[in-house]
C-alpha cells in the first residue's frame, strides 16, 4: 500500500457513528493512521458505513459510494469497502451494480472487516472507541435491533430482533468514555422503552440510568427514542429527582389518528398517546418533548392528515421532525398497501406541518429571552461559538450562538443569558 491511512465515512444515524468509532479504535491500534468523514478520497483504504433506512438515505449512500468508486478508478485510493445498513439490505444488488467496490459487508461486521485487512480483533478494546465528533459527548448503544412490527419500518429486516446489552457492559463502556473526558452521554436504541425485556424479562432502563448516575463526571445523560407503547413511567420520577438527566423526552409518535396508527401497526391509539404526552407535561413541566411524524403513509386521507395537523397545533411540541412516507421493500406496508399518496402531496403535507412548527418554535424560543440557561459549547464556527442546552441534542436540535469575542472553551459548560432568538436558534452571552 502507498500509505497506511484509513478513511471511514459514516452516514445515517448515531448508531452507525458508534459502529464506526469502534472500528476506528481497532484499526488505529494496529498502527494505521485514521481519518474520519474526510471528503477528500485519499487513503489506502476507504470504508463507507452506509444508511439504508429510507429513500433519501439510500440515495446519499449510493452517491457517496459512486464518488469513492471514481477515486478508486483514478488511483487515489487502493481499496474501497462498503458496510452498514444499505449493504446489509441490498448486498446482491450492490455487488452486481457496483462491482468496483473491493468488498461489501453487512451490519455488525467489525471482525470481518478487520480480517479482510489482516488485522486481529482485540477483545480488550471492544468497549473502546475513537470519537468522531467533539470529545465531550458520546453516543452509547444500549441495544441492537428492534422487536416492534411497525408497518413502515425496515429496521428489524436490517438489524434483526432486539438484543439488549447487559447493564454491566454498558457501564464499563460509559466509565471508559467518562475517563477520556466525555461529559454528556447520549443513550441510543431503536426502542429504548424495550430495553431489558429480552435479557432481564423486565424494563431495565430506569435501573441502567440509576447506575450511570454513579459516574460523577457525567454532567448530562440524554435518552433517545422512547417508544410510546409500554413507556417506562418509572423514568419520570427518576428524571424529576436527578438534574443530571436531561429534561428531554424523545418519543416518536408518528401519527395521532386511530385508523392510521392501526395501519402503521403502532400498538397504541390516540387516547393512550395523549395520556402519555400529557402525563409527561404534568409531571415534568420544565422538560421538552421531541417527536417525529410520518406524512403520506398509505391510506392517509386529507381528513386524517388534518387531524394530525390540528394535534400538532394544539399540543405544541417543543421539538418536531416530519418525514414523507418512504415505501420500503419488505416492510408490512410495502407488501400490504398501495403507496397511494402522490409524492408532491406528501411533500406538501410535510411542508405545512413544518411551517406550523416553525411558528410554534419561534414563540417558544421568544419566551426564553432574558433567561439564564446552562449551555455546553460544542464548537466554534466563524464568528460564533455553538452551544446547546439540555433541551437540545447534537445535530438534530437547535443551537445557542454566543459571539466568539467571549473566548469560550468547547466542552465546557457556561451559564448563558439568552438575548435573542429565531425559529430554531437562540443567541446569548455569558451571564
Amino acid at each position: 500500500m502507498k500509505n497506511r491511512t484509513i478513511n471511514i465515512i459514516t452516514l445515517g444515524c448515531s448508531k452507525n457513528v458508534v459502529d464506526s468509532e469502534k472500528l476506528l479504535k481497532q484499526i488505529n491500534s494496529a498502527g494505521y493512521d485514521i481519518k474520519s468523514d474526510s471528503e477528500e478520497p485519499s487513503a489506502s483504504i476507504a470504508i463507507i458505513n452506509t444508511c439504508g433506512f429510507i429513500n433519501d438515505a439510500k440515495e446519499e449512500s449510493i452517491d457517496t459510494i459512486l464518488r469513492f468508486v471514481r477515486a478508486k478508478n483514478t488511483g487515489r485510493i487502493e481499496k474501497l469497502f462498503v458496510t452498514g445498513c444499505l449493504s446489509q439490505r441490498y448486498m446482491s444488488a450492490l455487488q452486481s451494480e457496483i462491482p468496483e467496490v473491493s468488498k461489501y459487508f453487512g451490519v455488525n461486521s467489525i471482525k470481518e472487516i478487520l480480517e479482510e485487512m489482516g488485522i486481529r480483533f482485540r477483545n480488550e478494546l471492544s468497549d473502546e472507541r475513537i470519537l468522531i465528533g467533539p470529545q465531550h459527548y458520546a453516543y452509547i448503544k444500549v441495544s441492537e435491533g428492534c422487536d416492534r412490527t411497525c408497518a413502515f419500518c425496515a429496521i428489524p429486516l436490517i438489524r434483526g430482533k432486539c438484543i439488549s446489552r447487559p447493564v454491566e457492559e454498558i457501564i464499563a463502556e460509559a466509565e471508559i468514555l467518562a475517563g477520556k473526558g466525555v461529559k454528556e452521554l447520549i443513550l441510543v436504541a431503536q426502542d429504548m422503552s424495550y430495553y431489558g425485556l429480552d435479557l432481564y424479562r423486565r424494563q431495565k432502563l430506569p435501573d441502567l440510568v440509576s447506575e450511570l448516575l454513579k459516574i460523577e463526571s457525567l454532567e448530562w445523560i440524554r435518552l433517545h427514542y422512547l417508544f410510546p407503547f409500554s413507556f417506562p413511567v418509572q423514568l419520570i420520577s427518576l428524571i424529576k429527582s436527578n438534574s443530571r438527566i436531561c429534561r428531554y423526552i424523545d418519543i416518536p409518535i408518528q401519527h395521532i389518528n386511530d385508523r392510521m396508527l392501526g395501519l402503521m401497526k403502532r400498538s397504541h391509539d390516540r387516547q393512550e398517546t395523549e395520556n402519555i404526552l400529557r402525563g409527561i407535561r404534568e409531571e415534568l413541566p420544565d422538560a421538552v418533548i421531541r417527536t417525529t411524524l410520518i406524512a403520506g403513509h398509505p391510506g392517509e386521507t386529507e381528513k386524517e392528515y388534518n387531524e394530525l395537523k390540528e394535534f400538532v397545533s394544539t399540543f405544541r411540541f417543543d421539538r418536531l421532525g416530519v418525514f414523507a412516507y418512504s415505501h420500503e421493500e419488505g416492510t408490512f406496508s410495502y407488501v400490504n398497501y398501495r403507496d397511494d399518496v402522490p409524492g408532491l402531496e406528501k411533500g406538501r403535507r410535510v411542508a405545512e406541518i413544518m411551517e406550523m412548527q416553525q411558528l410554534i418554535s419561534a414563540e417558544l424560543n421568544k419566551k426564553l429571552i432574558n433567561k439564564i440557561l446552562k449551555v455546553v459549547i460544542d464548537r466554534r464556527e466563524g464568528d460564533f461559538f455553538e452551544g446547546r442546552t439540555e433541551y437540545d441534542s447534537p445535530e438534530v436540535d437547535q443551537n445557542v450562538l454566543i459571539p466568539s469575542e467571549y473566548n469560550l472553551t468547547p466542552g465546557n459548560f457556561y451559564d448563558i443569558l439568552i438575548t435573542g432568538s429565531t425559529e430554531f436558534d437562540l443567541f446569548g452571552i455569558p451571564a
